[in-house]
């Protein structure tokens, strides 16, 4: 299905897993897959019958399918319906209103869609139809900043090409391309304007009309873009630099390190495979894999690589990522000094500010862990000397950043933290500790089923470990073990091996035997 959907051995394996369905689930899957790739096919009368065969099977989430094929056979008013009775039918989340809004116009297709965002602000639709509504009613920036809300935490090639297309009509040439070769990034080949234009037929057209930069302007420009937390400045600079030096392995890592910021793990292990090809040097290669390990979950082996890659020749990315490997878990006293003493030998190794800046504040945060607060403002004193903004949060707060607000909730009374943490979420929904601070709050002042709501609106559209957790203990002291053990199992799905989830199901399992 992923390499191509409408093809005949798509359906033909399709068709053989429904032969082969035996169990309820089994068939609901089958049914509703074949129903996917049929209104791929745009043989809507069979991907209706293929939905409706799941609906029966017991899957509630084909309607939408049998909706939208009806929709695409004409039925508007009855896909309608169907949108309508699942909304009334079960707890609506944002999906369903954003489904409804395809089959209704003006201001309840709004009301709906604003409903969608309020319940699910990482769906990207509705961002997309309201910014392309301001530009239709010739509000250009208006346009622009609906769309920069979910890029400004959620980076997809479709909103991008949104907002070059924008860029180009108010004339701003030089974002245009910024946001075009960030798309190249995450997608090499996109295809723009309806898949009918590459994207790199499209820099072509546009770099006549920018200023040109040489490879050392792109460092310089690099630099401040990165420092100044301008992610997609800085891929789209990346991205102009390995256009002249295609070769350049580090360019390859950088791109990474911006890719895995911005939460695009498979462009990111792309870039990390390209980095690692081209590298020159066996302890380049080995820190390279040692990363690629990492980022798989193989901690231990990228451990192994690291200490393989340091006795090869002593390097700063050797020591630090085998520092930031060892700093993911919980680190006891003997532990942290070893993390210290090898990002120390990191500091002591040649590299560039980016890098050494991101070293110093890692190091200032275990400083902070261990309590040696000094060497930690040491630390991040010296990492803002070479302008790493991240130790600094001024600068990102200029910019409407959300860790900024969130940083500085931790130093502020009840009511400003408060303030800060509203909007932090309303900058990036994505970030989770707002909610699990709010959903403390009113835990402390015995208003639990607010608290509780307060979590369950990020789990609806973010299951999170660290808030199915914190559910899991707010309804083990309601002394609702049932919600209890079904958060914790739900928590254990994604990370089986976490102790505290598991001491609170175990605990839970008892009470209710008890």
């Amino acid at each position: 299905m992923e390499e191509d959907m409408r093809s005949n051995t798509t359906v033909m394996l399709l068709e053989r897993l429904v032969e082969c369905a035996k169990d309820g689930w089994q068939k609901q899957l089958a049914f509703h897959q074949l129903g996917v790739v049929m209104l791929e096919r745009k043989e809507y009368k069979d991907a209706q019958h293929w939905f409706e065969a799941a609906v029966e099977a017991g899957h509630v989430y084909s309607l939408v399918g049998v909706a939208r094929a009806k929709f695409k056979r004409g039925h508007t008013y009855s896909a309608y319906k169907i949108m309508n009775s699942l909304i009334s039918d079960h707890k609506p989340v944002g999906w369903m209103y954003q489904e409804r809004s395809l089959y209704c116009v003006g201001k309840e297709k709004m009301m709906d869609l604003m409903a969608a965002t309020e319940l699910d602000p990482i769906l990207s639709f509705p961002y997309k139809y309201r910014a392309t509504a301001l530009l239709e009613d010739n509000m250009i920036g208006a346009s622009i900043s609906e769309i920069n809300k979910i890029i400004g935490f959620k980076v997809s090639p479709d909103c991008l090409e949104l907002r070059a297309w924008f860029l180009i009509a108010k004339g701003n040439y030089e974002g245009a391309l910024r946001d075009v070769r960030a798309i190249l990034t995450l997608e090499s080949n996109y295809m723009m304007f309806y898949g009918n234009m590459p994207g790199g037929y499209l820099v072509e057209l546009l770099s006549p009309v920018v200023r040109h930069s040489s490879q050392a302007d792109c460092w310089m420009q690099l630099y401040d873009r990165w420092s100044s937390v301008d992610d997609i400045g800085s891929l789209a600079v990346v991205h102009q630099m390995l256009e002249n030096d295609p070769g350049r392995s580090l360019l390859h890592f950088r791109q990474s390190l911006l890719l895995l910021r911005l939460n695009c793990q498979k462009a990111a292990m792309r870039s990390l495979r390209l980095a690692r090809n081209h590298s020159t040097s066996d302890h380049e290669r080995l820190v390279y894999e040692g990363w690629i390990l990492y980022d798989t979950g193989h901690r231990e082996e990228a451990l192994a690589k690291a200490e393989e890659s340091i006795s090869v020749q002593r390097s700063f990315e050797a020591y630090f990522l085998k520092a930031y490997a060892l700093a993911d878990s919980n680190l006891d006293a003997e532990s942290s000094k070893i993390v210290i003493k090898l990002l120390e030998e990191a500091l002591r190794c040649p590299s560039d500010g980016l890098r050494k800046g991101q070293a110093l504040n890692n190091l200032g945060s275990v400083y902070v862990d261990c309590d040696k607060l000094d060497l930690a403002a040491d630390c991040y004193m010296n990492a803002l000397n070479i302008k790493h903004t991240r130790a600094h949060q001024g600068l990102a707060r200029a910019r409407n950043n959300a860790s900024a607000y969130e940083k500085r909730s931790e130093y502020c009374d009840r009511d400003m933290a408060k303030s800060d943490l509203t909007m932090a979420t309303e900058l990036d929904p994505l970030r989770t500790y707002p909610y699990r601070y709010r959903a403390a709050v009113l835990m402390d002042d015995h208003r639990e089923a607010e608290a509780i709501a307060e979590l369950s609106r990020a789990i609806d559209f973010k299951p999170d470990l660290q808030l199915l957790h914190l559910r899991a203990a707010f309804y083990d002291s309601m002394g609702d073990y049932v919600s209890t053990v079904r958060d914790c199992e739900a928590a254990l799905c994604l990370d089986p091996s976490h102790g505290d989830t598991l001491e609170l199901c175990n605990k839970a399992r008892e009470r209710i035997k008890e």
